[in-house]
């Protein structure tokens, strides 16, 4: 045997022992997620709840979902297919963001037709009811309706693009059970059962299509990024991230329902989106504190 055959040899042996080490030391990255997986089943078992589950890792590609296609009410989560409805017609040329619009307080029920109208009290801004008969700037209802979840700027925008192109801008991006119905506080409606609703993925795909330019323009979706940033309740899924960390969020609250979506950009790599929705919980509180340590366990294995 020569000595350069004897010396590939020798070569080839000791990369083949380090990768078989390799093996035996570190898990595979399917047996990681399979544990980070069981870790979060385990919790979700515990808090006695339902949780849907959708996070996706933009960087990696992973993809770990339990109960993703368990269908929830919607709550203040139909406020971002609003807004990306919105940012699609400014990018045609039908709206603009230093447009006027009137600020009034009147909708109209799907049930019955019958007229309704919005409460302050009911109202996480009810700062905004001062501006009733007046005339405000669209972008101030977009950004009312995400950061501080306005619900008559919602129905007042709701009322501008139509409920049936929000969903039909829906269904081009293949979501089917994220259903905007209607307007908030529409009581009629639902007794009837006439909700709005999603589920763990389907949200999750809605905020993919900011994050990757697809759900309106580049420029549009970068603005829809900055105003999801600029969100004002942080006691779910950016509780439990480090303060330093950007995020852009948006939760929705009704009874025993508790919601949180979110694009998380940890620093030097791509974002990754977390959408964890709550069914069942008697106290907001506690569904906020299940969604920051589910935020808290994907961040600390991430990194």
């Amino acid at each position: 045997m020569t000595k350069i055959k004897a010396e590939f040899i020798l070569t080839f042996l000791m990369i083949c022992l380090f990768f078989s080490l390799s093996a035996l030391s570190f898990p595979s990255q399917q047996e990681e997620l399979s544990k980070i997986k069981r870790q979060i089943s385990e919790i979700i078992a515990s808090s006695g709840a339902e949780v849907g589950f959708s996070w996706h890792d933009l960087e990696s590609g992973t993809l770990l979902e339990i109960n993703e296609r368990t269908v929830m009410h919607a709550a203040s989560l139909m406020k971002v297919p609003v807004m990306i409805e919105v940012f699609r017609r400014i990018d045609r040329g039908e709206l603009k963001l230093d447009d006027m619009i009137l600020v009034q307080n009147s909708f109209t029920s799907i049930a019955d037709g019958s007229p309704f109208s919005l409460s302050p009290e009911d109202d996480s801004d009810p700062e905004f009811y001062s501006f009733i008969g007046q005339r405000r700037p669209l972008k101030e209802l977009i950004e009312r309706m995400i950061t501080v979840s306005s619900n008559l700027a919602t129905n007042i925008l709701i009322d501008l693009v139509k409920a049936e192109r929000v969903m039909k801008s829906l269904q081009e991006f293949g979501i089917k059970n994220l259903k905007v119905l209607r307007g908030v506080e529409d009581s009629k409606a639902y007794e009837r059962g006439l909700n709005n609703t999603t589920d763990a993925r389907d949200m999750r795909i809605v905020l993919e299509t900011i994050v990757d330019g697809r759900a309106a323009s580049p420029s549009s979706c970068a603005t829809m990024i900055q105003i999801l940033q600029a969100q004002k309740f942080r006691s779910g899924i950016p509780a439990g991230l480090p303060p330093e960390v950007k995020v852009g969020n948006k939760t929705g609250n009704i009874t025993r329902i508790a919601h949180d979506a979110a694009i998380v950009f940890p620093q030097g790599r791509k974002p990754y989106v977390l959408v964890i929705l709550t069914r069942g919980f008697e106290k907001e509180a506690e569904a906020e504190k299940l969604m920051a340590s589910l935020s808290r366990l994907i961040y600390e294995r991430l990194n």
